[in-house]
């Protein structure tokens, strides 16, 4: 598959502002059969788009995402959001997504609370 069409899928299915644009089914198949994702904060790995599909059907309420930016080429990109919990708890997201064959092979997802910033760079840096 072209760059393009990898954009189009990540695009469909991370959307704006929590609407997800691939039915659950089109999401399912945008993935490879061998594919994995992986949480290194948590140290925990999905084996499989089988394994994603029932993870995501037993989680009770998903987050709502922001989507800040999707970034790459070719078969690699990175997506930036910001994921807001139910109940609760606001994470910044970074996740690389790997391509092969015009499916996903690979996420990779960081996770960061927000946090106020040390005053002692103040004066090199804005905030936004």
């Amino acid at each position: 598959m072209s760059e393009s069409e990898n954009r189009k899928i990540l695009e469909g299915m991370f959307g704006t502002k929590g609407a997800l644009l691939l039915s659950p089914e089109q999401e399912y198949e945008a993935r490879s059969p061998d594919f994995v994702m992986e949480m290194p904060q948590s140290g925990e790995r999905v084996v499989g788009r089988d394994a994603m599909r029932a993870m995501q059907e037993a989680f009770p309420n998903p987050p709502e995402a922001q989507v800040r930016r999707i970034t790459g080429s070719g078969d690699l990109f990175v997506m930036e959001a910001l994921s807001d919990y139910p109940g609760g708890g606001v994470f910044h997201v970074a996740n690389i997504v790997e391509f092969a064959d015009g499916k996903i092979i690979r996420e990779t997802r960081y996770y960061a609370e927000p946090f106020e910033p040390p005053e002692w760079r103040a004066e090199w840096v804005t905030t936004s």
